[in-house]
This record gives structure tokens, C-alpha cells and sequence, in this order.
């Protein structure tokens, strides 16, 4: 199984403390043959920088969105109410861990679980992972 995995940090080193759209960076992972490969490094244009917008608005879903393209899987320490809209694009995982290191061994370990997620396309269910 190939996949392209985002996860979302701040300082690139740990998973941001927020709900994952307002991650600062997302560092975007290739996973392939039990192996992981970081391939990029996308900025988060956030929701345009309008302050207005509430948590669960659509426009920010759409926006951080559009700089996940060709994504399959994002992972985070928590995810707001656009849970709904981001589970029609992605498989989304919640990660009960810091590092971005920890959740990349998480992932490993449950690769079936989100390949089976990923190819149900119409009623996803994120998923929770521990450490």
C-alpha cells in the first residue's frame, strides 16, 4: 500500500496542539514498503488569514484543503467540526501522541486499518490511535 500522509505540526518535529487546520505547516509523508519518506513541506494558508471565521466554518475546511492535494491520510492530535467534510477527502486519524516520530510508528502499525478506511470512500470513520 502507498500512501501520501500529512501530518500536521508547527515546528515540524511535533504534532501541533490544535485542531489540525490550524496547524501552521503540514509535512507531507510518503509511506510505501514499511518505509516513510518526507517529500514536502506545505505551508497552511489557514482560512486566508480572515480572523472571523469560527472553528467548523467550510471555507476553512476548503482552504486547508487546497493545500493538501493528493493527499490520503491526515493525522493530528485533535480535529474540530469539519470532521465530517475532511472524512469525504481523507482518511483522518487522531493520534494520542506528541511527536511526529510516534505517530509515524503508529501509522506503521495500523496501515491495514487505514487501508481498509481509505477504500470505503462513502461512510468513513476516522480513526483513534495510541502509541
Amino acid at each position: 500500500m502507498d500512501f501520501l500522509i500529512a501530518f500536521g505540526t508547527d515546528d515540524g518535529k511535533n504534532l501541533n496542539n490544535d485542531h489540525i487546520g490550524m496547524a501552521r505547516y503540514f509535512y507531507v509523508y510518503q509511506f510505501s514498503d514499511g518505509k516513510e519518506q518526507l517529500i514536502d513541506q506545505r505551508e497552511n494558508v489557514r482560512f486566508k488569514g480572515d480572523e472571523t471565521m469560527k472553528h467548523g466554518d467550510p471555507e476553512k475546511a476548503k482552504a486547508t484543503s487546497s493545500v493538501l492535494e493528493g493527499v490520503d491520510v491526515l493525522v493530528g492530535r485533535k480535529f474540530g467540526s469539519n470532521l465530517l467534510r475532511l472524512l469525504g477527502r481523507y482518511v483522518c486519524v487522531l493520534v494520542r501522541t506528541i511527536t511526529i516520530a510516534t505517530a509515524i510508528e503508529a501509522i506503521h502499525n495500523n496501515m491495514d486499518r487505514i487501508g481498509e478506511e481509505k477504500n470505503k470512500r462513502g461512510d468513513r470513520k476516522h480513526i483513534v490511535l495510541k502509541p
